[in-house]
Parts: C-alpha cells; sequence; structure tokens
C-alpha cells in the first residue's frame, strides 16, 4: 500500500512552489483555499501546513520590489511629463493594488516553502 506517509517524494524546486502555488513536498496540490489563506494539510500528499507561519514576509518583499518599481516609474513621469498629482494617482493606485495582489500568493508560497525546505514547518514543543 502506498500511502501519503511511506510515499516518496521527489525533489520539488522553489520556483515551482512559489509560482505554481502548490505543495512543497509533493508539488501536486493547492496551497491556498482562498487569495491568501493556506489550507491546513495538502489535499495529495498529506503535508501538514497548520504550523506555517510566513508573517509579514510577503507584505515586506511586496512593498520593496512594488516601491521600487512604482517610485522609479513615478519619477521618469514626474521629469518627463509633469502630469497633475491627480494623474499620478489615476496611473499608479491600480498598479500598485494590482501588483499587490499579484504578488502576494507566489512570494507567500515561496516562504512556505522555504520553511518546509530547511524544516521549519514543524510545530514548536509545548511549554
Amino acid at each position: 500500500m502506498n500511502t501519503a506517509s511511506t510515499r516518496h517524494f521527489g525533489p520539488v524546486s522553489l520556483a515551482h512552489a512559489a509560482f505554481a502555488c502548490r505543495c512543497p513536498r509533493c508539488g501536486e496540490g493547492h496551497l491556498f483555499a482562498g487569495l491568501l489563506t493556506v489550507r491546513p494539510s495538502c489535499a495529495a500528499c498529506g503535508l501538514d501546513l497548520s504550523a506555517q507561519d510566513a508573517g509579514d514576509g510577503p507584505a515586506v518583499f511586496v512593498i520593496l520590489f512594488l516601491g521600487m518599481i512604482v517610485v522609479g516609474l513615478a519619477a521618469i513621469v514626474e521629469i518627463n511629463f509633469s502630469p497633475p498629482v491627480w494623474l499620478h494617482l489615476l496611473l499608479w493606485t491600480p498598479l500598485i493594488l494590482g501588483g499587490a495582489i499579484l504578488m502576494l500568493r507566489p512570494l507567500k508560497a515561496g516562504l512556505i516553502a522555504l520553511q518546509y525546505k530547511h524544516n521549519l514547518l514543524q510545530r514548536p514543543p509545548s511549554a
């Protein structure tokens, strides 16, 4: 019998687990139940994901990456065209919101995959 606990899983690349938002152990099960809600366990291999703690890490990376892009583009637009402030708001608000939503899932999945790779998905012992 080939159960999830006795099955051997080959290595799953960090890029595949992050960009496909898949289980870091088997690479098959979906990682998220909603937009950013992590499933308690993988439906394919049974990996317990309840101990994962990505915390604020994904948000920090989104702020850094997206901030560099938007500030750079806004500076270029301001220097070359000098548009009014309302046009800046019209241009950059959708880019910031859309970019943040698109970047959060893969970054959170990547941090969870790194936690799995370094054996940090285990619950700490109760005190």
